[in-house]
Parts: C-alpha cells; structure tokens; sequence
C-alpha cells in the first residue's frame, strides 16, 4: 500500500458487494410497500402488461449504494471521464488517488476515448481488479437524440466489455457529470433501462450490478429504480402508469433516424469532422437545425402539401417520382426526430394507443381506445407525435389494429382532415405492412365515416377495414390471452352480446 494514502484507501475500508442489500431485498421487496408518490388509486387502476416486468431474479443483482464507487469490490467499476480521459471530476479524481499513478501511466497508453466507448485498465490499489473508462456526451437539449444514443452506447459498452471479460459483478457511476450537463432524471432513465435489457438477455453470468451514487443522485435513483425493476405485483401495477413513453428498442437503445451525409446541400461539412464525437455533434446540428428551424409552429405546418399537387408537379415535371418520395422520407424525419425529443407522457398516460400480443398469424397487434382520447383537450399536434414514436418501430414488419368504438362520444371523434393529414405523413411502411383494420362496436355513423374516408380521401385501407359487432367475433382474429381489453369495453359487449365464450373472459 502506498505510504501517504487517504485513510480511506485502507484496505479495510473498501466495501464487499456480498454485503450490501440487493434491490429486492431492500424496503417495498415483500410486496407490502409501493413508492410512496403513488397514490392508492393508481394501484387500483386496469393495468395493462408491463416492459418492464416483476423478475425477482433480476433484482437481486441490482444494488444500489450511496457512497464512493472507487471503494467497491467489485470485479469491475467506471470512471466517468473526457475523450482523453484526463478529466478532474469527483468520480475520477477519487479512482485516480485510490488506484496510485500506475493508472495515469496506463491510460496513456489507450491514447484517448471516444464518446459512448468504454476501454479497461487494471485497478491497480483498488479493491476492484479492473476499471471501466467511459465518455458520456456533452448534453444539447436541442439535439437530445443524439445524446440519448451515446449515453446508451456508454452503458452498454460497459456492460458488454464486463460480460466478455466474465466479470461477475461491475460498480457503475452516475456517467454523466456536471460538466457535460445531462439532466440527472433523464441520464438515469436511460441507465436503468438499459442495464435492465442487458440483465435480461445477456446477464445470466453476472452476479451484481451496483449503481453507486452520492447522496444528491441517490432520491432521483431512489423515486424511478421501482420504474423499472418493480419488487412485486403490486409495484409493478403502481408504477406502470409512470413509465415514461421513450423506453427504446429491445435492447433499451434509442431509436434513431436513418442518418444519410447531405453532400450537395453542405459540401464542406465534414472537413471539420476530426474525430467520432464531433462528428456526431456537427452531424446533428446540421440535419435537426435545417430540419426544424426552418419550420412554423402550426400543427401542421411541418406536413406536406396535398397528394393531388405533387402528383400535378410530377406531371408538369417539375418533381420526378423518387423526389417526391425522398421529400416525404424528409418530412417524416423531421418528425420523427420530433417525436423522440419531446415530452409526450401527458398523450402516453390516457393509454388510447398501445401495443398488445400477436394474432392468429403471428402478427403485432396494436389497440386504439376511442374513448380514451379526449379531442377537444388534448394537444393534437402532440397525439400525432406519439402515433409516430409508437408506430416507428412496430410498422417495420407486418401488423394489426384494433380501434374499440366503444362507447365513444362526439368529444372522442378525431377530424377527418386531421387523420387525412396523418396518413399523408407516415411513413410507406406504415401503409405496407398494415394487413388489417378491426373496428370494434362500430356505429352506424362510424361506418359511414369510414366508407367515405377510405373511399374518396386515403387509398390502400378500405379493403382491409372489418367490422366486428362482438369480442367474440376479435376472437376469432386474435385469441384472448393476446390482446389487453379495458374493462369497460369487456362490460359493455357482456352487457349487448352476453358473457363471451371464451374461458379467460
């Protein structure tokens, strides 16, 4: 040991992960407690299933420790630093005293590393017997998607290089750091879904995950762990409402946008490129502040103009076919981009649009309540958003709709310019891989509607419209276990058709 050291690199003085509780273990894990902003009603409502699931299993390798990540025994803990990794931050600046000058001179060996990378070294006088080096990316609200993907990429590649290395547990600190500005809640979202989608898929070897914080992060980690690893049932149903409506793909990752280098509109962009980071960051501001700061901020000031003009432009040759098309993928982007940026837990909350199980073919179904969305008080232009942030990742292969007509009332009836305006801007996938339209409880009106609506103002759609007067009737589309139903839908078919059939209803 080193003479001179801090008291606290004493070897007694460096923490067992054997000793510290696991998530499960601690306060709310016997299924009696529920996060204490949460009120009773919210454990009362129709839930329905979860991303994020109870797993036990899972729990019990999530710890969470408010102290010095540089004092864990851990197989593996992060230090959080700059692309030279020679930044003075709290986190580092203790490693650095704990692990002795060996470590300065190994990392200038690794030359240096690139936002969202995560290169190792040993932990020389640490307990720990590896360091995992990481850059987070410096925080733009204006272009948070492409710090969202590179605070995912920093997790992951420390959990990823930890699994290749078969490390049984690794200390994570909080990556993001006051310099680089990401917001404390929004950082540690990320960090928790992702690390939750690593442990599902690819943790079976790993023992521990720590989360180390100081006592400033620990209520932020404290208010949203349950979001994601609930410790029972009952927890899992409180906090589902909670959930933000960005949680990424499978993998927890951030879905981002085809990037494509726009040569001819700014041909000297990418001589300033001079490593991955900057890259990213120029790339960013060139697209998303030609893409949305030349827009207006009506509704639909960023839709393109009517089908039957441009078809005209074509014909006058004006605009050939693949322009067009490559204008559409443009302005589809373009809110695409918006979607993934905004808050939208407000349109999330009324759970009028969610995904469900698969139908008898295999196919995602996709359930809209009618009488969850209250139009005249929402923020259309922001329901049209979150159309978009849902449907993106689900269009890529085949799918089914159910709209529930249910009960609905004029206040519940979206404009038909509005879904006119809607179906001019999604993406051809959407339109492609939509193989059927199942409406529910339809009315006399909403027939009418929907006939004059696929017939003079949308191609492609009428002949994949059904009507369904029964559950009974969706049964025979999608099976019961697959597809979630509100109650009052359940209660009103029961009440017109009598009890359904089918022994789970």
């Amino acid at each position: 040991m080193p003479e001179g050291m801090d008291p606290l690199g004493a070897r007694s003085q460096f923490v067992d992960v054997q000793t510290l509780a696991t998530w499960q273990e601690v306060l709310g894990g016997d299924g009696q407690q529920s996060p204490q902003d949460l009120s009773d009603s919210l454990l009362s409502q129709q839930s329905f299933p979860s991303p994020f699931p109870f797993r036990p299993d899972i729990n019990r390798k999530i710890v969470l420790f408010t102290g010095d990540v540089a004092l864990l025994g851990c197989t593996a803990i992060t230090n959080t630093s700059n692309e030279l990794l020679t930044d003075k931050n709290p986190v580092s600046s203790r490693i650095h005293q704990l692990a002795g000058p060996e470590l300065r001179d190994e990392l200038v060996k690794l030359k240096g590393c690139r936002t969202g990378e995560a290169k190792q070294t040993k932990g020389f006088n640490l307990a720990a017997r590896f360091i995992i080096h990481t850059v987070g990316p410096k925080y733009k609200a204006k272009y948070r998607t492409a710090a969202e993907s590179s605070l995912y990429s920093c997790y992951r590649n420390i959990l990823q290089l930890a699994s290749e290395q078969s490390m049984a547990s690794v200390g994570l600190c909080v990556v993001s750091t006051a310099k680089r500005g990401y917001p404390l809640e929004d950082a540690t979202h990320i960090a928790f879904r992702t690390v939750r989608r690593f442990l599902e898929k690819h943790g079976s070897s790993m023992e521990a995950v720590v989360f180390a914080v100081s006592d400033a992060e620990e209520p932020v980690y404290k208010k949203l762990l349950p979001l994601y690893y609930p410790r029972s049932d009952q927890e899992e149903r409180a906090c589902l409402p909670l959930i933000p409506a960005n949680i990424g793909n499978s993998e927890g990752e951030p879905v981002v946008p085809e990037r494509r280098i726009r040569i001819a509109e700014k041909p000297g962009s990418l001589e300033s490129m001079h490593t991955r980071d900057a890259s990213l960051d120029d790339y960013e501001e060139d697209n998303l502040d030609s893409d949305l700061g030349q827009v207006g901020n009506h509704a639909f000031a960023r839709m393109e103009g009517d089908v039957d003009k441009r078809r005209k432009l074509i014909l006058q040759g004006h605009m050939s076919e693949a322009a067009v098309q490559k204008q559409h993928q443009r302005n589809y982007n373009r809110w695409l981009c918006r979607a993934r940026a905004e808050d939208l837990s407000d349109i999330a909350a009324l759970k009028a649009l969610y995904q469900t199980g698969v139908d008898m073919c295999g196919r995602t179904v996709m359930v809209v309540v009618g009488r969850n969305i209250p139009v005249t008080l929402i923020d259309i232009e922001k329901a049209l958003l979150y159309f978009i942030h849902v449907m993106d990742h689900i269009t890529v292969k085949e799918y089914v709709m159910v709209y529930f007509h249910t009960l609905t009332g004029d206040h519940n009836h979206l404009d038909s310019d509005f879904l006119k305006n809607l179906y001019d801007i999604v993406d051809a996938k959407f339109k492609k891989n939509l193989k059927a339209f199942y409406i529910v409880h339809p009315t006399f009106r909403s027939k009418v509607s929907t006939w004059f609506f696929t017939t003079f103002s949308v191609s492609g759609v009428k002949e994949k419209v059904r009507y369904l007067d029964s559950l009974q009737q969706l049964f025979t589309c999608i099976k019961p276990e697959q597809i979630d139903i509100p109650p009052f839908v359940l209660e009103h078919d029961a009440r017109v058709n009598g009890p359904c059939q089918s022994s789970g209803l």
